[in-house]
């Protein structure tokens, strides 16, 4: 079969591998969609310290089962079967850490993931490891739901996991920083979750807010790079600043700006990491301190935020398919990366396998 394996950085391969054998305990998928994230871009470019070569990279998977592996619906209590439709999580945790124990899977301190430690999603076959299984992280897509839209179940999901950190209640005012996929997601989940009040999303590239602007409506666009992003908050909403501020970017000005336009008692996510060379930003503690603000990292998600991004999904509650821009066959998978980078779709999908079976 054909597979993207990664080597090292800048050293990525399409390349024809043996198609994997599942064993006992395991699922072997058949990959309908994987679609694409910036995560992939950095990968591609600077490798990853999880991630050891040779190997299959792509996380956002949606499939069809083609075997079950011995044992699994005794061991696990499940009834899969060859045909079934399915959503695989990304992150995967162990399940018996203290995190875990507490119920926050989202930050298991031994998460192991696709495409890092485990063959990913980027291939035509792909083997579901049993650690998956054990914490339920395989899930039945909707009969409404198709593929493209199951494998943006996974960032979706990670949206989830931050915008249930920040509290959002109605009419809340959102800023969300970023104007690409999860940027567009977290403002669809703030409202139609959430139904916060109005929603300003911003970027420092006007062809890329405009696209992302068309799909998802923000009750205004600011370009970054031709205003005072703080002044024009402020001056939106009146002097007293944003209730949420949610940073969907890795650029740490957008931190700082986060705290200096947060309204008193408001809620910031630190969505995006910065990167590794340069992950201090300047923080001015004493507006933290007496505007009562509350900061919130967010890294990945658990299980059960994939199953309730299916669930959004399914019921409409958070529409995505038409923020699914792009479909890539596998052989021109290294053309999704490119447009990835440089901004040319909200989100990109690559199809190792003719969706026949897909809605």
């Amino acid at each position: 079969m054909k597979a993207l394996r990664y080597y090292a950085p800048e050293d990525v391969r399409l390349e024809d591998v043996p198609e994997p054998q599942c064993g006992p305990g395991e699922v072997k998928i058949r990959v309908r969609n994987c679609s694409t994230c910036g995560t992939d871009v950095k990968i591609l470019h600077n490798g990853h310290q999880n991630l050891t070569p040779p190997r299959t990279i792509g996380h956002e998977i949606a499939g069809d089962i083609v075997e079950v592996g011995a044992d699994v619906n005794s061991t696990y209590g499940t009834d899969w079967a060859e045909g079934d439709r399915v959503q695989v999580i990304a992150a995967v945790p162990c399940g018996e850490c203290h995190e875990c124990r507490k119920g926050w899977m989202a930050v298991c301190q031994n998460q192991t993931s696709m495409g890092y430690q485990y063959d990913g999603g980027f291939a035509e076959y792909m083997i579901v490891p049993r650690q998956v299984l054990k914490v339920d992280g395989l899930n039945r897509i909707p009969d409404n739901v198709s593929y493209d839209e199951a494998s943006a179940a996974e960032p979706f999901a990670c949206a989830i996991n931050a915008q249930d950190l920040l509290g959002i209640e109605e009419g809340d005012t959102v800023v969300v920083f970023g104007a690409g996929p999860i940027g567009c997601m977290h403002i669809r989940i703030a409202r139609g979750v959430h139904n916060c009040g109005p929603v300003y999303l911003v970027d420092v590239n006007e062809s890329r807010l405009k696209m992302s602007a068309d799909a998802v409506h923000p009750d205004e666009v600011i370009n970054a790079a031709e205003v005072d992003v703080v002044e024009k908050v402020m001056e939106l909403t009146g002097g007293r600043g944003a209730d949420v501020v949610i940073t969907a970017t890795a650029a740490n000005v957008t931190q700082e700006q986060a705290i200096a336009m947060a309204a008193r008692n408001g809620r910031i996510s630190f969505f995006g990491g910065l990167p590794k060379t340069n992950p201090t930003i300047t923080c001015d503690s004493n507006i933290v301190h007496y505007r009562q603000l509350h900061i919130h990292g967010a890294n990945g998600s658990a299980p059960e935020h994939n199953k309730r991004a299916l669930q959004y999904i399914s019921t409409g509650q958070v529409p995505v398919k038409d923020l699914i821009t792009r479909h890539i066959p596998l052989d021109d998978v290294l053309d999704a990366f490119s447009i990835v980078q440089n901004g040319e779709a909200i989100k990109v999908t690559v199809e190792p396998a003719a969706a026949t079976a897909s809605v």
